[in-house]
């Protein structure tokens, strides 16, 4: 790992919906970056919490750190996102990849949503392909990685790399390419760039469905994913790989909160504003998915 600065990075597993987020730390300057934080929703109730929100700010706090960034990777389909209330607690500027804007074009159609702005102004920062930031003295760049959806990066920090939805521990093969906008061909050209990224490189998965029941797991290395991964290490052209991803995918339901999260994850985490009773409600379009309509 020679030259490359190593990031103390902090994992946060949520069981309700198999989700990782990160703080990803500088030790030197003690800055730190959110990444993918989770909003609490029980679709039964309607209820939402910050149970995972504050166990991320308690750890901050006890580790000393400051946030310089909120971080998403993609518009989730299975979780609502967090960046907003931690913008609102923090200070920290939210981001995203600059595509975001293909994905709110995509479902503002789908809600109906007419005068939603789909222009990405609901992040303070969209990063472009190839950009470069910093946390701290850690040096960051953005990787753009489509295929599980329109919008999704990847974060490369110092050593460790946040790959999302991407691929996931080796065990659990890629992540499904069948939403809107998603392709399985796309898909496999951004696993091929990550994984030439050098071999010791510390990958950080987006989920983990704990495959035969083991212990939640996030953490890999490029080699390991090369060498083991249930669908790479058997597929060595595209078409082998799209063709296994899209059989995979036929089996698999969509997530039972692709509908409610959409549409909260598109505006940058923020729940739709109060209506006149006071009450804040989500729209849920019918038949809307072409698989299942």
């Amino acid at each position: 790992m020679t030259g490359r600065i190593r990031a103390e990075v902090r994992a946060f597993y949520d069981e309700r919906t198999s989700s990782l987020q990160y703080v990803v730390a500088d030790t030197a300057s003690e800055k730190c970056a959110i990444i993918d934080p989770v909003l609490d929703f029980d679709e039964k109730s309607g209820a939402t919490a910050t149970r995972n929100a504050e166990r991320i700010l308690s750890y901050i706090e006890e580790a000393g750190l400051t946030v310089e960034w909120i971080l998403d990777t993609h518009p989730h389909a299975d979780h609502l996102s967090a960046a907003a209330y931690l913008r609102e607690k923090t200070g920290a500027p939210t981001a995203i990849g600059e595509r975001v804007v293909d994905v709110q074009r995509l479902w503002k159609d789908i809600y109906n949503m007419p005068e939603f702005p789909a222009d990405g102004s609901q992040w303070d920062k969209l990063f472009t392909a190839g950009e470069r930031f910093s946390i701290g003295s850690l040096p960051a760049s953005v990787l753009f990685s489509p295929g599980h959806t329109l919008a999704s990066i990847t974060y490369v920090v110092g050593e460790a790399a946040f790959v999302h939805d991407t691929l996931f521990m080796p065990d659990g093969g890629t992540a499904r390419a069948d939403f809107p906008g998603g392709s399985a061909e796309r898909l496999w050209h951004s696993i091929q760039e990550i994984l030439s990224l050098p071999a010791e490189t510390r990958l950080f998965t987006g989920h983990d469905y704990q495959p035969c029941g083991r212990e939640p797991r996030w953490e890999s290395t490029v080699a390991e994913q090369k060498a083991h991964n249930t669908h790479i290490s058997r597929c060595r052209t595209a078409e082998e790989f799209v063709r296994v991803r899209e059989a995979r995918d036929r089996t698999l339901p969509m997530p039972r909160l692709i509908l409610h999260a959409l549409q909260v994850n598109m505006n940058g985490g923020r729940l739709p504003e109060p209506e006149a009773n006071g009450r804040r409600y989500l729209k849920f379009p019918l038949n809307a998915l072409d698989r299942f309509s």
